[in-house]
């Protein structure tokens, strides 16, 4: 089983690369996001790989970070979602956004990926909302705990730090120390400027 591949780009086309491993070529089906971070033909690069065998054949699927390794296995999970459908919708969405999506129970974020229409957007919504936060959401967002249940100010209030630049998971464990010190029926005004609070110290 291939988890990683280390070398050099040779070709870069619309939904894969080509992996120049000790001069053995590895074609990664890849996000249009990984795609971009590839840079060009020649550079040194590290992919993730999510290795697929099946009787006809072996696919290879990378990502350039584990955030979006982890939403693409997740997204497969749902009734409807194939590789090619989980692709699209992390190179038009990042894994912070799809965090915010399935917080928010908002179905119409995935539906903006070409293949995703409103009954698959709910279903990715509604079955993965349970399921996200043993997710990473990208660099710093290791050891985060639960995500707040997709309801109430704290969506809100998460929803409104991640708008002003911060983190999605910075942004939840703020939103979560303020909820705990603040209480039930706190005001979104109120828990947002107490989690800037926290942020800031």
């Amino acid at each position: 089983m291939i988890a990683k591949l280390s070398g050099r780009l040779d070709i870069s086309g619309a939904n894969d690369c080509i992996i120049d491993v000790g001069g053995v070529g590895y074609l990664v089906f890849c996000s249009g996001r990984t795609l971009a971070n590839l840079g060009d033909a020649g550079n040194a690069v590290t992919l993730l790989i999510e290795t697929h065998v099946r009787e006809d054949h072996i696919h290879l699927y990378g990502f350039a970070e584990a955030a979006e390794r982890d939403w693409f296995k997740l997204l497969l999970s749902v009734q409807g979602v194939g590789a090619k459908v989980a692709l699209a919708i992390l190179s038009t969405l990042a894994p912070g956004e799809l965090t915010q999506a399935v917080l928010a129970q908002d179905k119409s974020m995935p539906t903006r990926a070409p293949g995703v229409g409103p009954k698959l957007g709910g279903r990715i919504v509604s079955e993965l909302k349970d399921k996200v936060g043993n997710l990473a959401l990208g660099p710093g967002a290791s050891d985060t705990t639960a995500l707040p249940p997709a309801q109430g100010p704290a969506v809100d209030a998460i929803s409104a730090l991640v708008n002003l630049g911060y983190r999605p998971a910075e942004a939840q464990r703020a939103v979560q120390t303020a909820a705990a010190t603040l209480g039930e029926g706190v005001e979104l005004q109120s828990l947002i400027r107490d989690s800037l609070r926290h942020l800031a110290s």
